[in-house]
């Protein structure tokens, strides 16, 4: 049979996902970078996944033209790589939402690794249906790139948690730091100096910064609605030798 209509439905099909793609984008509610911010994790799995898209739709340009029949077998076997295709919008809107956490990065690699093996049976069935001595597999040859994007693929699976637990520690750091520096900025300034000591010790160790007694004391008064200033108590001044 001819090749004309598969090539024609796998056109379409991919022209539909980037098109799904990229109405799964939101726009920016405000007209300065800080309401794009947030959008950039989503705008980069976008633009990832339009490559990987593309690249396949190339390659299988490429295939198809080098292929001189077809038959039921092969139309399975390009049916087999559209469904795992037609999932990458969803994988890359699960991982712009969450600002590439790990199970959605893991799901990612997941989808590319099932659509680099679903390429792999269906230029391998190809081959096999085609005469002796085909030009599809003269190009293609022992096929090395492809067993190596394979492999990146599945590496990409568990390091997506380990990237994500590193990122974790490195987000808690962070998130200490500016507790203390809030605390700095509330304090008197003969508390401050303490106060960024602490900050800086905790930084440096990856601890959470505390508070010093006068801040905390400030801190339960606000909440209360009360005067900070804290009585010192009566002052017993002694020598140099405890008696």
């Amino acid at each position: 049979m001819g090749k004309g209509r598969l090539e024609a439905f796998s056109d379409g099909v991919i022209a539909i996902l980037i098109t799904i793609m990229v109405l799964e984008l939101e726009v920016p509610h405000g007209t300065n970078w800080a309401a794009v911010r947030p959008l950039v994790p989503s705008l980069l799995s976008y633009l990832l996944s339009f490559i990987f898209i593309a690249i396949y739709w190339n390659n299988h340009h490429h295939m198809l033209h080098a292929t001189d029949k077809v038959d039921g077998r092969i139309l399975w076997a390009n049916m087999h790589l559209l469904f795992w295709l037609s999932l990458v919008p969803f994988a890359t809107a699960w991982i712009g939402e969450n600002h590439i956490a790990a199970l959605p990065t893991a799901a990612y690699g997941a989808v590319l690794l099932l659509c680099g093996l679903a390429y792999t049976i269906l230029q391998r069935t190809i081959i096999a249906r085609q005469d002796a001595g085909s030009r599809l597999a003269a190009a293609v040859g022992n096929d090395k790139k492809g067993m190596i994007s394979l492999l990146c693929y599945a590496l990409a699976i568990p390091l997506a948690f380990v990237r994500d637990t590193r990122l974790r520690a490195r987000v808690d750091r962070r998130r200490t730091l500016r507790r203390g520096r809030a605390h700095v900025a509330h304090s008197r300034p003969a508390d401050r100096a303490q106060d960024r000591a602490g900050i800086a010790r905790a930084g440096a160790h990856g601890r959470p910064a505390r508070a010093t007694a006068p801040t905390r004391d400030r801190a339960r008064a606000s909440a209360g609605g009360g005067d900070w200033r804290v009585d010192p108590g009566p002052t017993v001044r002694v020598g140099s030798r405890c008696r």
